[in-house]
Order: C-alpha cells, then structure tokens, then sequence
C-alpha cells in the first residue's frame, strides 16, 4: 500500500480498542467537524451529534497494526450509534473497557485504504465482515452484560 488512497483486503483479529477517546462532534446539519463547543456552523444553531472514531489494534497472519474505524464502519461494530453508546456509557461507566473485551479476539476480514490526508497516521477500516456467522454487535452483549432492555 504505497499509492496514496490505496486499499487492501485482510483478515485479521481486534487485539484492542482504545475506549478513552471514541468520540468526535460534529454539526447535527452538515457533519463539519466541531472542535470549538462555543462554534456555530449554522445559524439555526443546531445541536452538535457524536460521530465514532475508534483507534484500535488488529493482528494479521503477519504484522500488527494501528488502525482507525470511523462512523460508518464502528456503527457495525456496536450496533448502534456514537450518541447512544455515549449515553449508555454515562449509565454504565465500564462500558469501554467492557467493549474492548467482548471485541478483542474478534476476526474480520477487513478492507484497509490508506488515508488522502498526509498527515494521518493510521490506516482507515473502510469495510469490516465479520468472520463468524455468531457474531453480534458490541451493544447486544452490553446491554446483556449490564441487564438493559435490549431494544
């Protein structure tokens, strides 16, 4: 993968997750990225929405490697939005440690495209399969775990 934008394909293990920081804003309108909490992208000033953004490190048959899991690929992973799983957390404040162990030794074939950016420094998980036909999302198993509804 030397071609900026470049992708491959790979099966691997999570090894872990860093669950200390998963979370971005972003304007609830047009996702523009809100670092600033007093910004305002719209002057209807709507209410900012968290998006995922999940460093973590997955073992091939041959290196291991930092990645990172955005959005659209994480909402696989868990099974339900950033802003949910925030709010579940608030109410069970080991959930991310909890995600991490019921995600770790997980296997998926993953696609991998390197980043436009050139200044990002991990790979992006741009599709991720399960390998196991038993897998369930991440929130399933929490809410299990910590006796919620499971709706």
């Amino acid at each position: 993968m030397d071609e900026e934008g470049s992708t491959k394909r790979v099966t691997c293990t999570i090894l872990a997750i860093d669950h200390r920081d998963m979370f971005y804003s972003v304007c609830a309108v047009c996702e523009r990225t809100i670092s600033n909490p007093s910004f305002v992208c719209h002057s209807s000033n709507p209410p900012s929405k968290r998006l995922f953004r999940i460093l973590m490190s997955v073992a091939t048959d041959t290196q291991v490697l930092t990645v990172i899991c955005f959005d659209r690929v994480a909402r696989l992973l868990f099974g339900c939005s950033a802003d949910e799983f925030f709010h579940f957390a608030k109410l069970h404040p080991f959930s991310g440690v909890t995600v991490n162990e019921i995600l770790e030794g997980e296997m998926f074939t993953m696609t991998l495209s390197k980043p436009m950016n050139p200044d990002a420094q991990h790979m992006r998980v741009a599709s991720a399969d399960p390998f196991s036909s038993s897998f369930r999302p991440a929130i399933h198993l929490l809410k299990q775990c910590y006796g919620s509804p499971t709706t």
